[in-house]
């Protein structure tokens, strides 16, 4: 029997109070096969109107072909107005839509093209500078083919005797998890120990005791952007694959041993879960996924503009998806709880790390959001 427009409206003013966060890998697929439960999981909160969005620290491709990829493989219909991945926020980095940008990571030139859709001109990767210039990296030669099949020409050539002219580079964006850690790790490395961002320069305040830092990072380097702070991630392996994460920390330890541990924290930033920006970023989405959703019910639901009540936040990663939501702190003042599930990075068992603890753990995505009616006190039939 259907509804009555009454029965409806209390409802989708019911659904109002609370909105589902919902990480992918480990938590709705293990690479490329779904996890049982997660269809079901998510056919519900859209037959009920419950607002959910995905959170991943996963991209390298855009938001498009991902999301496309999810609702196939899930038999879900979405769009990208409800899908939030790692590099999805640097979108907002219009002040440096004009300038010259590195971009690391990914598959062959898809972060490229990602970061050209989200509004940068003059896009550059390591495969454009080794393929351009092999001597820079000299075993990249196993590579080379591959590199030369995407590459694009350079806007500027390495010239250091005309550094006017010279190609320089204004921030760097590790996209993805790297495919050729070498490669990308001596161009990151030389451009923070370089002049102005020159690449093949580098700067005379290194290494000089009389100056901040002991010289480095004083000559307007680029800044240096890590999408995804991932140590660990759930592949089809049965143990989980380094990520990300994996990358940056090796990277430490070489700007650490190179310039004698030198400070790098004022020359990066570091996003994805569980870092405050990219919180804030899917709060947004999700306080505008609502308000769409709701509207195009027509069905009176009023305070469509007001806080989110409650965010249930349903991950597979202690330190990302729970210590993010754990630590979240709501400009809008809504309430946050962590649901931690055993299908992807956590396996059960052990002590959890303080600040990486749930609020409750569960079984699968389909537990998670049954626990989590309950909790906001769901009037309607649960899954």
């Amino acid at each position: 029997m259907p509804l009555s427009n009454n029965t409806r409206r209390h409802l989708y003013q019911d659904a109002t109070k609370l909105t589902i966060l919902s990480s992918i890998d480990g938590v709705l697929l293990r690479s490329s096969t779904p996890i049982p439960a997660a269809r079901e999981a998510l056919s519900f909160l859209q037959q009920q109107r419950i607002p959910f969005i995905l959170l991943t620290n996963g991209g390298g491709k855009s938001e498009e072909e991902r999301v496309a990829e999810v609702s196939d493989k899930l038999q879900i219909p979405m769009d990208k107005s409800m899908f939030v991945q790692s590099h999805t926020p640097f979108a907002e980095m219009t002040d440096l839509h004009d300038k010259t940008i590195l971009v690391a990571g990914g598959d062959g030139d898809k972060c490229a093209t990602v970061a050209r859709g989200y509004g940068f001109k003059h896009v550059v990767t390591p495969a454009d500078i080794v393929t351009a210039h092999p001597e820079i990296w000299p075993f990249a030669k196993v590579f080379a083919d591959y590199y030369a099949s995407f590459a694009n020409p350079l806007p500027a050539p390495i010239d250091t005797a005309n550094k006017a002219a010279s190609l320089r580079i204004d921030a760097m964006f590790v996209y993805n998890d790297p495919r050729d850690w070498g490669l990308d790790a001596t161009l990151i490395l030389d451009l923070l120990l370089s002049e102005r961002g020159i690449l093949g320069t580098l700067s005379p305040h290194n290494a000089n005791p009389a100056l901040p830092n002991n010289g480095y990072l004083q000559d307007s380097q680029p800044h240096l952007y890590f999408s995804n702070p991932d140590l660990w991630w759930a592949a089809s392996y049965h143990l989980p694959r380094l990520g990300q994460g994996g990358f940056r920390e090796a990277f430490a330890g070489l700007w650490a041993s190179t310039t004698g541990n030198a400070s790098l924290s004022t020359h990066q930033t570091i996003m994805g879960k569980p870092h405050q920006p990219t919180y804030e970023f899917a709060e947004r989405l999700l306080r505008k996924h609502r308000k769409t959703l709701f509207e195009s019910e027509g069905v009176g639901v009023r305070g469509l503009n007001d806080p989110l009540r409650r965010v249930y936040m349903v991950g597979d990663n202690p330190e990302s998806d729970i210590r993010g939501a754990n630590g979240y702190r709501s400009p809008y003042g809504s309430v946050w709880r962590s649901c931690l599930v055993g299908t992807g990075v956590y396996a059960g068992g052990g002590e959890l790390a303080e600040g990486a603890r749930p609020d409750v753990v569960c079984g699968d995505v389909g537990e998670a959001v049954r626990w989590a009616l309950g909790d906001a006190g769901w009037r309607g039939k649960g899954v």
